[in-house]
This record gives structure tokens, sequence and C-alpha cells, in this order.
């Protein structure tokens, strides 16, 4: 049975040809770059603001998603023609490398709500769960297995110690606007895989990077508000 789609029947993304030069799955293509703007625009506007460990933590997960877009878009998407499958790979560790970050400013804001023994086991898993879903993403050339990563960082991770936090009174902007952010990235994930286009020219890919670029967007009104010291 085909993926059920909102729009039945979809068919491949066609090329376009703007002076002459190919350029496959255009809307991907330029969803994506969306995606990595989002996340370039935030990046430039947190550094100044960044002044520990976790701010900074919070910085590299911005501009590793952002390179892993960019490239995912234009490498992966609109000119995988001319530099083949393998052009993809760089997008999907960087991804991989982003989640692992943003998992990993989680765990250190966390720390008042955690027990010394959680916040390790919580880190050794941050770094095993990065090397297993990498060595099976590259090992089989599945990009499955980056998605599995990303919904493990987000909804298992970032989304839980979220939950912790906010039950254990510390409903702070941050907290806030993280989990939101989080909402946006399950909402594309669930498009993703389900498959749910609305058009050729506007497919499942491309309605998932329209939440991503909302995750991001929200992801960055958290970092500012922490930055900001707002409570």
């Amino acid at each position: 049975m085909a993926p059920f789609s909102f729009f039945q029947g979809m068919e491949p993304q066609p090329s376009i040809y703007p002076f002459g030069l190919r350029i496959d799955e255009p809307v991907t293509m330029i969803t994506d770059v969306l995606v990595a703007a989002v996340c370039f625009y935030a990046f430039f506007k947190l550094r100044p603001l960044a002044s520990e460990k976790l701010h900074n933590r919070l910085l590299v997960f911005f501009a590793l998603m952002g390179t892993a877009t960019f490239l995912g878009g234009v490498l992966g998407h609109g000119f995988l023609y001319t530099t083949g499958f393998y052009a993809k790979l760089p997008g999907w560790l960087i991804s991989m490398l982003a989640v692992n970050f943003v998992e990993r400013a989680m765990i250190r804001y966390s720390r008042a709500a955690l027990s010394p023994k959680t916040i390790r086991v919580l880190t050794v898993l941050n770094w095993t769960e990065l090397i297993v879903f990498a060595a099976l993403a590259f090992g089989t050339l599945n990009f499955l297995y980056v998605e599995i990563h990303s919904t493990y960082g987000f909804l298992v991770v970032v989304f839980t110690l979220c939950v912790v936090n906010y039950l254990r009174g510390n409903r702070t902007p941050f907290v806030y606007f993280t989990m939101i952010a989080v909402a946006m990235i399950f909402i594309c994930s669930v498009i993703f895989v389900a498959q749910l286009g609305i058009h050729r020219w506007f497919n499942h890919a491309d309605l998932a990077h329209i939440f991503m670029a909302l995750g991001a967007y929200f992801f960055y009104r958290a970092a500012r508000s922490l930055m900001q010291g707002e409570y």
C-alpha cells in the first residue's frame, strides 16, 4: 500500500532550469535553506549574549544544524546529480552532532533537577546513542537511523528533561519555548515519515522543513530567553 498523502499519486518534484542551470527538487532545496537561514540567524543573534558553557553548546547546535540543512538542501537535493549519493553523508553526520549538542545543553541545564549519577548516565548515553546510530546510518546508508536518532534526542531526552524541570517547578521561558520547539520537530517527523505532502511542488519533505524551521525559531526563542536571564 502506498504511503498516505494529502496529494494522492504524488509525482517526483520536477527539476527547474534557471539560466540553463539544472536544479532538482527546487522547493525541497529552498525549504532546507530556509531552515539553515533560521539557524544561522539564531547563531549570529545569540553569539554576543553567550557567556557560559551551556550557552556555547546551544550556539554549536545552531551552527551545526544550519550547516547540515544547507548542505542537505544544496548537495543532497538541488545538485545531487552532480555530487552523487555520498554527498548526503556530511549533512547526515553534522545533523546528528547538532542533536547531540542540544541534548548535552539540556542535560547541563537540568543539573539542579537531577542527581549527579543521573547526569553521568545521561552523558554516557548521549555519546553512546550518537556512535550507535551514526554507525547504523553509515553502515547501511539509510537515513532512517538519522531520523531515529533525531527523534530519540528531541523527544526522549530534550522533551523529557523539559517535563522533569517543569514538574519540579522550573517553569522558565526556556523550558516553555523548548517544549514548543520539540512539538514542532515532532510534527516535522510525523509528516516526513508518513509522507504527508500537499502537492508535487510542496511535498512531504517541503512541509516537514517548514515545521523544522518553526522548531529552530522556537529553539532560538528558548536560547535567547536563557541568555538574557528571563525567569
